[in-house]
């Protein structure tokens, strides 16, 4: 079989909402959530919501991720710490799994060594490099571990390290980062797949992209080197960043994204009902979504 064509396998694995967050504020109700619904009238700090379902089709989840929250102490006081990532394995025979997970966890543990223990530590070496460099090195770190260790399989990869009010965001493949600001959906990554070419060509009919929507022209694992995208995303009051597979983007048109995470109360309440609806809608794919939530304390950034 093609290594460019996704074949996803792994049991059911759900994750359970975070703990209640307590709250005085206005507008709360007695869970923390916010009483008016939306993403964009949050307790102060940063909400996360993580949710990864095997679907309605494959027997069993390739799909891994990675969310950590903290705060880190500098000079300047403190501010958010999150780093979060998607992985969206393919190979087959469980090849794809392993190579989704081998990728976060190395893929996070270089972000983690260069960026947030030598705040840990006081270390005068933080930030030594740009941090667009750091992911790029990190992302580039698991290609040459998934050839390694999983010759016959690869990934895509989505990370965005978040700091203060920004996100640094590195991509490989077809998994995705979204912002959602003011009620509406934008995508921040491009697609690197075959389909996606042929659409910007306009030369390629609709039974063409569909038969080559899996297709990948770029992924972890697949060659020797590998060219990362970056982006920088700030995120000010009342905005949320949503990373997901293809397994909810294909299934969830761009708009139903949107309609979702304006109206739930709670990042995880919207990523359950995200992949509720990804299965409604056949889940014929692995379903993961990852969803950061600014809340109200950086009102001045908005």
């Amino acid at each position: 079989m093609n290594f460019l064509q996704k074949i996803f396998s792994q049991p059911k694995t759900e994750i359970k909402p975070d703990p209640p967050v307590p709250s005085d504020d206005v507008g709360l109700n007695n869970n923390g959530h916010n009483k008016t619904g939306g993403l964009t009238n949050l307790a102060p700090g940063i909400h996360i919501g993580k949710l990864s379902h095997v679907g309605q089709v494959r027997e069993q989840n390739e799909d891994s991720f990675c969310a950590i929250d903290s705060l880190i102490q500098h000079n300047y006081g403190r501010e958010p710490f999150g780093l979060f990532i998607v992985a969206d394995g393919m190979g087959g025979h469980q090849k794809g799994e392993v190579a989704s997970s081998l990728a976060a966890r190395v893929t996070a543990s270089s972000i983690l060594q260069e960026i947030y223990l030598p705040y840990l530590t006081n270390s005068q070496n933080a930030n030594n490099r740009p941090l667009n460099e750091v992911l790029t090195a990190a992302v580039q770190h698991a290609n040459y571990a998934v050839q390694e260790e999983v010759p016959d399989g690869g990934t895509t990869l989505t990370a965005a390290l978040v700091m203060g009010n920004n996100a640094y965001i590195a991509h490989v493949g077809d998994t995705r980062a979204y912002l959602f600001k003011q009620a509406e959906l934008k995508q921040i990554t491009q697609d690197h797949s075959l389909a996606r070419r042929l659409q910007e060509t306009g030369q390629a009919s609709a039974d063409e992209l569909m038969s080559v929507q899996n297709v990948l022209y770029k992924a972890i694992g697949q060659g020797s080197t590998l060219e990362v995208d970056t982006y920088v995303q700030h995120l000010p009051y009342g905005t949320s960043l949503l990373i997901c597979s293809d397994g909810l983007w294909g299934p969830v048109a761009d708009e139903d994204i949107q309609q979702v995470m304006s109206t739930a109360s709670a990042p995880q309440e919207a990523c359950q009902e995200l992949v509720t609806l990804a299965n409604k809608n056949g889940g014929p794919d692995n379903i993961t979504a990852v969803i950061v939530s600014v809340g109200a304390e950086n009102q001045a950034d908005a």
